[in-house]
């Protein structure tokens, strides 16, 4: 084991003295691409093929800024190697900063695990990489409250206990979190996302100033499961959200919610319109964006090679609202990435928009001012 932590301090080291390197050859990059010659247009090249096989042909191409992607998940049987991973990635992409999310677990998963799998080998390189907890606790607690029907003193002080420990452990946030996850890496999943337990977390995300990455497809009205999905393993019928997630927004504006996935939609109902809506109304909501090659979905932002016009148009509307969040697992499978579609997109937006979609939203989302930090609440009540 200290073998293999040398290893990845070493990588560390390396890449933190290749990051100029990086950004000379990126500005060199930027200059062609301004020529007409950039890896946007090797990719429009190949659009005719479709956007998934041009990205799965193309040589990786990183993004014009130094961007955060703040919703990424990783092998919880290997941390050492994810952080190795990902510390090769942050060269790579040109990422600043790389957030690592925790899946949404039900109740009943055997293979449920949260932030302490892989806190110890993130915590060293906490310029480069920031990790997101309770998909592995606060999540399941969640469902089970569902489930019972129980949200009373009890649950909400346990529920209250391990929200706080996690914040003392280091997490930068709260998430992935569930109110309708359709099964895939974990079972179906429903919760109202004006559950009591769901405005409790609302409170602590406020008080600690961190945010809270929820998982969440759109359904306006009860409906039954789109056409594509089958039930079992999902639900035949689907409960009404979109009011309910208007009440957690609504129920403390000082808590920053982030609605995970715009772009990959699976019920149809997430269109610009409706998010534009919900972004009218509600200055607490953030998105982020996603764009998974080998599974579009409705509503995508990218189609055909571009940034779709309709999306574009939202996001310069809402120029303070987006983040980047790609859902990319770390190590990288094989096949088209999810982050090399996302870096497309940004890389297409308007140089003003890019910077802060691609970085400043994210810096404010997961600063924390005027919030108490950990180490002061974890102190408190204790002489000295």
């Amino acid at each position: 084991m200290k073998r293999r932590r040398r290893s990845v301090d070493c990588l560390g080291i390396a890449i933190k003295k290749s990051v100029g390197q990086y950004r000379s050859w990126l500005a060199i990059l930027a200059v062609w691409i301004a020529c007409g010659l950039g890896a946007n247009d090797v990719l429009m090249s190949r659009s005719r093929r479709g956007p998934e096989q041009a990205l799965a042909e193309a040589t990786p191409v990183p993004a014009l800024i130094s961007y955060i992607d703040t919703h990424t998940h990783f092998d919880e049987h290997d941390p050492q190697n994810t952080v190795a991973a990902v510390l090769r990635a942050v060269g790579r992409e040109n990422a600043a900063k790389i957030y690592l999310q925790i899946p949404p677990f039900g109740v009943d998963d055997a293979m449920k695990y949260d932030a302490e799998i892989i806190l110890p080998a993130a915590r060293q390189y906490a310029d480069n990489i920031g990790v997101l907890g309770g998909g592995g606790s606060l999540n399941p607690m969640i469902m089970q409250a569902v489930s019972t029907g129980d949200s009373g003193p009890d649950v909400r002080k346990q529920f209250k206990e391990r929200a706080e420990g996690l914040i003392r452990e280091g997490v930068s946030g709260f998430g992935e979190m569930a109110a309708e996850h359709f099964a895939g890496t974990t079972a179906y999943e429903y919760a109202p996302p004006d559950h009591p337990l769901y405005l409790l977390l609302a409170d602590i995300a406020a008080q600690y100033g961190v945010p809270i990455d929820m998982h969440m497809e759109a359904v306006p009205q009860a409906m039954p499961l789109p056409v594509g999905l089958k039930s079992p393993p999902n639900a035949a019928q689907l409960h009404a959200n979109n009011s309910a997630f208007e009440r957690l927004l609504a129920h403390n504006p000082r808590a920053k919610i982030i609605w995970a996935h715009l772009g990959s939609d699976n019920t149809g109902f997430r269109t610009p319109e409706s998010a534009r809506q919900l972004l009218k109304a509600h200055s607490n909501l953030y998105m982020e964006i996603k764009c998974d090659p080998r599974a579009v979905g409705k509503n995508p932002v990218f189609a055909d090679g571009r940034v779709k016009p309709e999306w574009l148009k939202l996001f310069q509307e809402f120029p303070d609202k987006f983040i980047i969040g790609s859902d990319q697992h770390y190590p990288e499978e094989d096949g088209p990435t999810r982050w090399q579609t996302v870096v497309t997109i940004l890389n297409q937006l308007p140089a003003s928009l890019r910077q802060r979609i691609g970085r400043e939203n994210a810096e404010h989302v997961f600063s924390r001012p005027g919030a108490r930090s950990a180490r002061t609440e974890a102190t408190d009540g204790v002489d000295q």
